[in-house]
């Protein structure tokens, strides 16, 4: 696979990519700074564990967009596959992070329980709204470009947002009990706060489990292998497909598919319909860096 060719399918997705993650990280600078000044004005513990978050996404996104930067670049002498794989071990960081957060928040909770205070300031509510609203949209929208470009640190940074929208909630759901008891249901802030820490915990497992199987080469992509055994069956010469191995590397696909055909064809014969097949399957899928056809003679 030449690194031109290369070039050409990942300058799109890496354009895509870094361009989310930039405005993730504007995003959670503004609203890291809007619930960390509202929570400690407005008493609410559950918004600055929120606050919490969102810093630990700022530094977490800042090592996505280095990922992408990095794992993006072509093929070289000691990298024949690519850097894509520096995208999972950014993952592996970016879930330290969240687990670190997670620990933060739910021993400053339980030192909340213990400790009597204020009840939140009713406007801590209104941020809270404003918060998910804008959380959930970046969710949607960071998840979708995550997709399409087939990027399991786009998919972590989008799953970022939506743990951020979950914590403002429950910190929501927590100021609104408080405040709506009075005194003596201070702590339902806290509580709201260690249930938010529990999330975070589980939302990090959820990232980082699809990194550990991309680096273990696992088998997930089920579908895409229907799809292309399709494509190389539909190729003149092909009888059927036999073996089929594929693992992703970044944002790239590298395929092995060993194809059956008429034990009579020569060599020469053989190698076209090869390269036909490679053809095939590379023009559908964009995503795809190179496929390795094997020949295999139908008894």
């Amino acid at each position: 696979m030449s690194s031109s060719y290369f070039c050409s399918i990942q300058s799109e997705s890496r354009h895509i990519a870094t361009r989310s993650v930039v405005l993730g990280i504007l995003t959670n600078i503004l609203l890291a700074g809007i619930k960390f000044t509202a929570g400690f004005l407005g008493n609410s513990y559950a918004l600055i564990a929120d606050a919490i978050e969102s810093t630990t996404d700022i530094f977490s996104s800042f090592l996505v967009w280095l990922g992408i930067r990095y794992s993006t670049k072509p093929p070289d002498k000691n990298h024949p596959y690519g850097h894509g794989r520096a995208e999972a071990l950014i993952t592996f960081v970016i879930v330290i992070f969240l687990v670190l957060a997670s620990l933060t928040i739910a021993y400053q909770s339980i030192i909340n329980i213990q400790t009597p205070h204020a009840v939140p300031k009713p406007y801590t509510l209104i941020v809270l709204v404003i918060v998910v609203a804008f959380k959930e949209v970046m969710y949607r929208v960071t998840l979708k470009r995550g997709k399409k470009v087939k990027s399991s640190a786009l998919k972590a940074e989008a799953w970022h947002h939506r743990s951020d929208a979950i914590t403002s909630v429950l910190a929501f759901l927590g100021i609104s009990v408080a405040l709506l008891f009075g005194e003596g249901y201070e702590i339902a802030d806290d509580i709201a706060a260690l249930l938010a820490s529990v999330f975070i915990l589980y939302n990090a497992y959820r990232i980082f489990r699809p990194a550990l199987g991309e680096i273990m080469d696992e088998h997930t992509h089920h579908e895409m292998e229907s799809d292309i055994r399709q494509i190389a069956e539909k190729v003149p010469g092909v009888e059927n497909t036999e073996k089929f191995f594929i693992r992703k590397v970044g944002m790239v696909f590298y395929i092995d598919l060993h194809v059956r055909v008429d034990a009579n064809k020569t060599v020469a014969e053989g190698h076209e319909i090869a390269h036909q097949c490679k053809a095939a399957i590379k023009d559908e899928f964009s995503e795809i860096g190179d496929v390795m056809i094997h020949i295999e003679p139908a008894s």
